[in-house]
């Protein structure tokens, strides 16, 4: 049986598979970006596919101290659309 990587949403602190979790890049130029292929070089951290934990991250700064860079408008539209898309998985 293969084992299943894991990984902990920065907002609610909850461990879920990382297949289930967004996750957002800090590349090496010091750009934050959406990383849809969970395979982008920089670094990173990861947020539950839900509008709460995603609001939960932006109020409290969570995203931000985690990526050590400023979040820009243009991000938080992305992970609002990819919430959207697919729904809320919680």
């Amino acid at each position: 049986m293969k084992k299943i990587p894991m990984r902990m949403c920065i907002a609610c602190r909850e461990m879920r598979a990382k297949k289930e979790l967004m996750r957002v890049v800090k590349t090496p130029e010091g750009i934050l970006v959406f990383d849809a292929t969970g395979k982008q070089n920089g670094r990173g951290a990861y947020l539950c596919r839900s509008s709460a934990c995603l609001e939960r991250a932006i109020k409290t700064r969570a995203l931000e101290r985690a990526l050590e860079a400023p979040l820009n408008d243009s991000l938080k539209e992305a992970l609002a659309a990819e919430i959207a898309q697919h729904g809320s998985a919680v």
